[in-house]
């Protein structure tokens, strides 16, 4: 078992770090007021290839392995929380997208969003649903050679900036296996859509989309019908170790910045950190995080081996985003009363992970995941 990353892997990694430091953190709080991402940047992302690391090369992508992909993810998030939202949302959208889709008609949508150019959005939630992501009420009625969906979904990141959207849709009984997948592009007539407004996650856009008898070809539905929530499952058990450490890049590097300035601030005449009542509580979330981190990368190791890793992801999703959280608010009280206010980046950081201790899963889902993969479906069911 080798814990080592290689050269080509380290090289990547470094050019996503500095990329993030000179175009990224210095506009971090900016893209939180303006509501939206500078569609420059991102396609200066898409040109270094941060968007899709582990897209195959025929659809634009690098072609590398998920676990590179969770590395650059974890560099570029340590400047800038929701371009990784982006990046996972990217990276989930292109899964379901290369595996289930018609190339000729899911191709130009692929190569966009490497691109930086289009922004994907993943309409699943429902305003009745929430958890319960397989009782679906958005309806797609087969109309020849096309299908009219109607309905509605909410909590979608991006609703407003995305060029197009994955949108599970009721095609059959009632259950998961009545679920199919579509590709729709946002600017067909019937869609309208718009934004919350959120305490956190901003830049990202998270809203809702309204469906009103939009027509969508059937050359756009992903696989066969029926077959959407298993897509979007196995798609989650990739996603939920992305976004793992999405949130762990945000409590290291908070963690750095902390370990310097209480190391550099002094208090009855010593250095801060030589009062274990500071320098524990960081030596705790240093190990937390680590051991969290490792947990991350594993899964995404697991999954380029073809391995079963779906409790490993729903360990990921439940603890990194409440790990992350309860270290920056301990990194925010170490650096005391300049950290409560706006020109130190720990309240933003706080507000922005909380989100995804609810969004794609909340704690109390990703442990059921786990306790049927342990116990077993009739064993936890009540």
């Amino acid at each position: 078992m080798s814990f080592a990353t290689t050269p080509d892997q380290d090289a990547l990694v470094e050019v996503a770090r500095e990329f993030g430091r000179k175009r990224l953190a210095p506009f971090y709080r900016q893209r939180e007021r303006e509501g939206a991402f500078d569609r420059a940047t991102l396609r200066e992302m898409g040109e270094l290839g941060f968007f899709g690391v582990e897209v195959p090369q025929v659809h634009g992508g690098l072609g590398l392995d998920c676990l590179s992909a969770g590395l650059v993810l974890e560099a570029l998030c340590e400047s800038d929380y929701n371009v990784g939202q982006l990046s996972v949302t990217v990276s989930l959208a292109a899964t379901v997208l290369a595996r289930h889709g018609d190339t000729s008609v899911v191709g130009p949508w692929l190569a966009g969003m490497v691109a930086g150019e289009i922004l994907p959005a993943i309409a699943l939630t429902e305003p009745g649903g929430g958890s319960d992501a397989a009782n679906l009420v958005l309806r797609a009625r087969r109309d020849g050679d096309a299908y009219v969906l109607d309905g509605e979904k909410t909590s979608t990141t991006f609703a407003t900036q995305a060029g197009f959207a994955i949108v599970w849709a009721r095609t059959g009984a009632a259950g998961a296996r009545g679920i199919s997948a579509f590709l729709v592009p946002l600017d067909l007539p019937g869609i309208r859509s718009g934004v919350f407004e959120d305490i956190g996650g901003r830049a990202t856009g998270r809203g809702w989309l309204h469906l009103d008898g939009v027509r969508v070809p059937a050359s756009h539905r992903l696989g066969a019908e029926g077959e959407g929530f298993v897509q979007v499952m196995q798609g989650f058990d990739y996603s939920r170790a992305l976004i793992g450490l999405q949130c762990l890049a945000v409590a290291r590097q908070s963690l750095e910045e902390t370990w310097a300035s209480a190391a550099e601030r002094t208090s009855f005449g010593s250095p801060l950190t030589a009062h274990q009542g500071v320098s524990f509580p960081l030596a705790e979330a240093e190990t937390h995080v680590h051991a969290c981190r490792l947990m991350c990368l594993q899964t995404l190791w697991l999954k380029d081996q073809g391995l079963p890793h779906t409790t490993e992801a729903a360990m990921c999703k439940w603890w990194g985003p409440k790990l992350a959280f309860e270290v920056v608010q301990t990194c925010l009280l170490v650096n005391g009363h300049g950290a409560y206010s706006t020109a130190m980046p720990y309240e933003q950081r706080l507000r922005d992970v909380l989100g995804l201790q609810i969004g794609d899963g909340t704690a109390q889902i990703m442990k059921l995941v786990i306790a049927r993969q342990k116990a077993g479906r009739r064993a936890t069911t009540p």
